[in-house]
């Protein structure tokens, strides 16, 4: 089969044959149908995700797929079951890390990866839906909106008519949002450094776009809106910069969720701390997934959807093949792109 490797920290990744190894007890043989990238790929092409000694290894962590076979003690899914693939631990066996492989060597793919034609994968990594499920809406619930509804839901808990200001619109930003319009949360404030993510912003609906490469945050957050606080404050960058020039934004009851991870070994200095203690008490949080629950949230999302409530327009901006994968990453990476999805 076909799959994305990273051979070397910081290079190209490649597409190359990888063959399958037997399903060891927990595991599931799926046949990949789509994939999406996320901004954790690019942490890990350059080392940053603890995985710089365990290289060559596949990628990819959220995606749709249909069951091929089931390995010993399995019972959560089945042979031709349509399934969301996610990183967050949902239903069943936690099984060893699966192996493929790779010129004559055994290589790793963690317990769910989705950037290859097939992927062994741990049972409590992928959770069914119903066969008439998107593919797309089931690879966007493997991480970017579950995480996103997650965090606006569960960690900032973001009430009608609250500002929101999202940092870093790639593909979780847009997915955030959306789940921020869902909660009907006013002003939605975008902030990003590419002028390209203004269109972007704008077809999803967003409130006002912020260039911080150019402009000042505060200064055009008051010039809109009379006002130099925002409610909640979610960044998607780990940017150092980003993060200290925001934080003193927070409202008296502000709460700042960090969904991007800083690079390793940084500090981030709280200018001003003081004013952590206006109002009623400022919150600042790291998150994991947005508290994203597969057993409990996956057919809840769904259903959203096949309701009319969920709307995922937008979300996707790219559609491309498996041998494209390093235009996509560059896509990502110059900021041109929200969620990219790579077909199978």
């Amino acid at each position: 089969m076909k799959a994305v490797i990273l051979k070397e920290i910081d290079a190209l990744l490649v597409v190359e044959d990888v063959e399958l190894t037997d399903l060891s007890y927990g595991q599931v043989l799926v046949k990949v149908l789509v994939s999406g990238i996320c901004g954790a790929q690019l942490q890990e092409i350059s080392g940053h995700k603890g995985n710089a000694g365990y290289v060559p290894h596949l990628l990819g962590h959220e995606g749709c797929g249909i069951v091929e076979e089931v390995g010993p003690g399995v019972t959560t899914v089945k042979k031709g079951d349509k399934v969301v693939m996610h990183w967050r631990k949902g239903e069943g066996i936690e099984s060893d890390f699966p192996t493929y492989i790779y010129n004559g060597n055994k290589i790793s793919g963690g317990k769910v990866t989705t950037l290859s034609e097939y992927s062994i994968v741990s049972e409590n990594r992928i959770t069914s839906v119903p066969a008439d499920t998107p593919n797309e809406l089931c690879a966007l619930l493997g991480c970017g909106l579950s995480t996103a509804l997650g965090t606006i839901n569960n960690e900032a808990v973001v009430k009608a008519n609250e500002s929101v200001m999202i940092i870093g619109v790639g593909g979780l930003g847009v997915n955030l949002v959306k789940a921020a319009q869902l909660v009907r949360a006013h002003p939605i404030i975008a902030v990003d450094i590419h002028d390209s993510k203004k269109d972007i912003c704008g077809s999803l609906g967003v409130d006002l776009y912020i260039n911080m490469s150019k402009e000042d945050i505060q200064g055009e957050i008051f010039k809109v809106f009379k006002t130099k606080e925002v409610d909640v404050i979610i960044d998607t960058s780990g940017d150092k910069k980003s993060l200290e020039e925001t934080i003193p934004l927070l409202s008296g009851v502000g709460r700042y969720i960090l969904v991007g991870q800083p690079k390793p070994g940084e500090s981030i200095e709280i200018k001003n701390a003081k004013h952590l203690f206006d109002g009623s008490g400022k919150l600042i949080k790291a998150t994991q997934g947005g508290k994203f629950s597969p057993k409990e949230h996956i057919l809840e999302y769904v259903n959203l959807y096949k309701s009319g409530i969920l709307n995922i327009n937008g979300l996707v901006t790219h559609n491309m093949k498996i041998g494209q994968i390093n235009e996509a990453i560059d896509l990502i990476r110059d900021g041109k792109a929200g969620r990219i999805m790579i077909n199978m």
